[in-house]
């Protein structure tokens, strides 16, 4: 029996060097990655055997970069999701987040929370943007959501805290533009995951290479730490 990959998680990694590149500056690139995620999306929707797609949108390291590319990257943040809920009903794709939203501004969170609701009963695929998020900092707020209920945490009942507890596990893990880490994406979720790193920047990540990774996942033999 060939795996199935359900749940498909994607560092989206390459977007300023892509842009670079070209002389452009680097928000072009953002802005190109944004197409390419509505792709990404609609092809995972119409695939009968994938069911959440988590993309990492905004890491909690992402602060740090110049203030205008931060305050274009948020702008584009709700533009893209202002322009994407007729795709998401189109295809039934649930808009999901994980990650802390507290430091976004407030008309921003409003839009995140229309779009949630406006998609909340689709069912083909559920798509969930990483904004503002570390796996560390998801393990800690987690573990401290444990210790304000009282509750001593367990490998079976620690999943109930996570951002991520109605996701599943990783399956695929994904990242492009040529790096070889997990940047603290999903630490917990993918721990069993199988990883590939593709050279392709994001604006150049297509479904025929997702396609392709798939193929290859379906081939590997996933033990999970037996023999």
């Amino acid at each position: 029996m060939s795996n199935i990959p359900k749940h498909i998680a994607i560092i989206m990694d390459g977007n300023g060097r892509w842009a670079k590149k070209r002389g452009w500056p680097r928000v072009k690139g953002h802005e190109r990655g944004a197409e390419v995620v509505r792709d990404i999306t609609t092809f995972c929707a119409n695939h009968n055997e994938i069911k959440v797609l988590t993309l990492y949108a905004f890491s909690t390291e992402n602060w740090k970069r110049p203030k205008s590319e931060v305050n274009f990257l948020m702008r584009l943040l709700d533009r893209y999701l202002k322009n994407e809920l007729k795709t998401y009903q189109k295809e039934e794709v649930r808009f999901e987040t994980i990650g802390d939203l507290s430091p976004f501004s407030d008309a921003l969170k409003k839009r995140i929370d229309l779009v949630k609701e406006e998609t909340k009963d689709n069912k083909k695929l559920t798509q969930v943007l990483a904004l503002n998020y570390g796996g560390r900092d998801e393990i800690v707020r987690a573990a401290n959501r444990a210790c304000k209920e009282g509750i001593k945490v367990t490998q079976d009942n620690f999943d109930n805290f996570l951002d991520s507890s109605n996701l599943g596990d990783v399956d695929i893990l994904i990242r492009t533009g040529g790096e070889k880490r997990l940047s603290n994406f999903l630490l917990w979720r993918a721990a069993y995951a199988e990883l590939f790193f593709t050279n392709t920047m994001w604006p150049d990540f297509t479904t025929k290479e997702l396609e392709s990774i798939i193929k290859e996942f379906k081939l590997r033999e996933r033990r999970f730490g037996g023999i």
